[in-house]
């Protein structure tokens, strides 16, 4: 296969997840609206699980199907930097004054959590590259580590966004009258079945580029297969600006990062095991 074709079909396949984000961030507002659950939590478990699932696919097939760990680890830690990047552009596209201005408490709870999470995960790989007496393990106990405080983190994120969900604040939210819900829902599953088959082809043409280019595999990771398994957090943020939902889009991005290290480490270490 030419490198001009596997640039072709990355573009291709980063249109794709681009056209079905726009179909999340919508989607996601209606559910958390009419099922209450809040534009925050909504962020961190509607959004940012569906906008996370390139880098869920990219993840186990680099280790199932092509056997590059590397090109999996790169991609999870160089997403996340993608990730923050994109709040520096919706702050410039926002121009209402600083947009860090409009999150709750619970935005800076979801990022204190994934830096909290982050550093378990760069601990881990500083004490896996120092001693090898983990080696013979099946799943590594920083992984196991890492999924628990995500699940803690995901229930903390819970009380903190029921707790401040006010009357005043869901007066101003958009009703959504003559949207059904059961119609968001449809198209919020089908929009994320669009963007796992496209993070599916994107291991395909990352492994490809890496052979093609003569680079390692963690470099095309961390550069091509995250910038554009992070287009989808990019899609969804700027549309989710779009209908004046600051706080969808920024938790979006946040709790992105925080299920990258959370949850996917995990899946990551138990595909290397089968």
């Amino acid at each position: 296969m030419t490198i001009t074709l596997l640039w072709l079909q990355l573009a291709g396949a980063a249109l794709f997840i681009l056209f079905a984000s726009n179909y999340l961030a919508k989607s996601a507002d209606v559910i958390a609206i009419k099922t209450g659950l809040g534009r925050s939590f909504a962020g961190v478990v509607l959004l940012a699980t569906a906008t996370s699932l390139p880098e869920l696919g990219t993840g186990v097939s680099s280790i199932v199907v092509f056997d590059a760990p590397d090109l999996a680890a790169g991609d999870a830690f160089g997403s996340n930097i993608f990730n923050l990047m994109i709040i520096g552009l919706l702050d410039l596209y926002w121009r209402n004054g600083p947009i860090l201005n409009r999150v709750s408490t619970t935005s800076v709870a979801v990022g204190a959590l994934g830096i909290l999470i982050i550093s378990i995960a760069v601990i881990g790989l500083f004490v896996h590259d120092a001693t090898t007496a983990m080696n013979n393990l099946p799943i590594s106990p920083f992984s196991i580590v890492i999924f628990l405080v995500f699940l803690a983190s995901m229930y903390v994120i819970y009380v903190l966004g029921r707790r401040q969900d006010s009357p005043e604040d869901e007066s101003e939210l958009p009703l959504y009258e003559g949207v059904s819900l059961r119609r968001s829902i449809l198209i919020y599953a089908l929009a994320a079945l669009v963007v796992v088959g496209a993070a599916f082809w994107l291991a395909q043409i990352g492994d490809g580029l890496t052979h093609a280019m003569g680079w390692d595999a963690s470099f095309v990771g961390t550069q091509f297969l995250a910038f554009s398994t992070s287009l989808p957090e990019l899609a969804a943020s700027f549309a989710a600006i779009r209908i004046n939902a600051p706080e969808l889009a920024i938790t979006g991005v946040l709790g992105s990062n925080l299920f990258n290290m959370g949850f996917i480490l995990l899946m990551d270490d138990i595909a290397l095991v089968g």
